[in-house]
């Protein structure tokens, strides 16, 4: 499980940072509403704590984008108001909880299991991209209604790229989340350009539109024709 500190305060994100570890997190600090919003985009975190006074972009302004880019990650908002309307504004803007300011570790806990709990439940299990669907449940992967073979690990790349449609995928982001590996440490870019070359070759072979694309000195995109 990982976790996505985006909080100003220093002693605060500290504060939080050694609660989470102690719970077997791992945790990513971010001081500011924009280097939250870029980490949030290299990696999918399984919940994100965002303070909503943040200086310069505020922390609704980054939960906006977030959701615009189709980013789905469990989101609790941390504020120092408890006035209705600010919760409100929180939880319509896409926040999955909101929690006042100052809390006890163990309510903090207590949510962050209960919005990564519905976050699984919610996950799809039907995944499309045009033609092509993966049945996650059956582990079935068609493309115009012709079944494709995939190795395991071909289907848990799949998999990722089409939770990620439409975003660009880079190779620090498979490294870490699907050879949960150290890219610092290990040079894995050609075995994942020889996955995703398997890939590509199985879905899209043969048809005229191509749904797998490579993003040069980025990485890899899957996206709707």
């Amino acid at each position: 499980m990982n976790a996505l500190i985006i909080e100003n305060e220093q002693s605060l994100t500290r504060t939080l940072g050694r609660l989470l570890e102690s719970e077997g997190y791992e945790v990513v600090i971010a001081h500011s509403g924009e280097e939250g919003f870029f980490l949030a985009n290299e990696a999918v975190f399984d919940v994100v704590l965002l303070d909503v006074s943040l200086p310069g972009r505020g922390g609704l302004a980054v939960l906006r984008m977030l959701r615009r880019r189709g980013i789905g990650s469990p989101v609790i908002l941390m504020s120092d108001s408890n006035a209705v309307e600010d919760t409100v504004a929180g939880l319509d803007t896409g926040a999955d909880d909101y929690l006042v300011k100052p809390f006890a570790p163990a309510e903090l806990l207590a949510r962050i299991r209960a919005v990564t709990r519905r976050g699984w439940a919610e996950q799809a299990l039907l995944l499309t991209c045009g033609d092509l669907t993966m049945d996650v449940i059956t582990r079935i992967v068609t493309r115009g209604g012709r079944t494709i073979s995939l190795t395991a690990r071909e289907f848990d790349l799949l998999e990722y790229l089409m939770r990620h449609k439409g975003r660009a995928v880079s190779r620090d982001m498979l490294v870490r989340d699907i050879w949960q590996e150290d890219s610092r440490a290990n040079n894995l870019d050609n075995v994942i350009d020889v996955h995703v070359a398997r890939i590509r070759k199985k879905i899209d072979h043969g048809h005229s539109v191509k749904l797998l694309h490579t993003l040069r000195g980025v990485g890899f995109q899957l996206k709707n024709p």
